[in-house]
């Protein structure tokens, strides 16, 4: 498949999953997750349209993007994985979103580099939906607190994020992560991935972050 291709299957399945659901699938951002991938895999979703990119690390964002940016001007990065609080100034001088706010240290260097740059990506609180000691995010009974610290720190919270755990129906997580947004007056829901779209999407993801499935496996993993 072309990347033309895969793009219109992805936005096929989120139109799929959203009218059942009543909802309009422009209101789905679709994130092309392109860690491990080279601009080279990059510029034809690109050239296509696609205008939401996701990147796991610092490092490797700012080795790829700057480039990128000079070509095209117009398109939103978002960082998805884990930040260390030493890398909060380079995510904000980089990103337009970050999706893993998770714990006070974070918070306090994101909103002071926020203060000294006057640049405010938009921040998701990650939530450890599975209670899964190997993955980030708060834990669900520490959302309230970490919310009103980050309010407090004048950080632009637009949503909530959560990955699932591995190999079991992810629908009762994002059903969770819902009602939690519902209960904190948050609108913003970045869930979902390629192989649950339609789960996400149905129960009322924002924001969903595709990476294989518009760029096939990643480098360095099996076939």
């Amino acid at each position: 498949m072309t990347p033309d291709d895969r793009l219109a299957a992805l936005h096929a399945r989120i139109a799929s999953a959203a009218r059942p659901a009543r909802r309009d699938p422009a209101d789905v951002t679709l994130i092309a997750v392109s860690k491990t991938h080279p601009a080279d895999a990059i510029r034809p979703l690109l050239l296509a349209g696609q205008r939401d990119f996701g990147e796991n690390r610092v490092q490797e964002a700012q080795e790829k993007w700057p480039a990128l940016r000079e070509e095209f001007a117009d398109f939103r990065l978002h960082l998805v994985g884990q930040l260390q609080s030493n890398k909060a100034a380079d995510a904000v001088a980089l990103a337009d979103a970050i999706h893993s706010v998770d714990r006070s240290s974070l918070i306090a260097a994101l909103a002071r580099a926020m203060d000294a740059t006057g640049r405010r990506p938009d921040c998701f609180v990650q939530v450890n939906i599975g209670a899964e000691e190997q993955k980030g995010g708060c834990a669900i009974a520490d959302v309230p607190a970490l919310l009103a610290e980050a309010r407090s720190a004048a950080l632009p919270i637009v949503g909530l994020m959560c990955v699932p755990p591995a190999g079991i129906e992810p629908a009762p997580y994002f059903a969770l992560l819902a009602k939690i947004a519902r209960d904190h007056g948050i609108a913003g829901l970045s869930m979902g991935m390629s192989e649950d779209v339609e789960q996400a999407v149905s129960l009322g993801a924002t924001h969903v972050r595709v990476g294989s499935a518009l760029f096939g496996h990643r480098q360095g993993t099996p076939a």
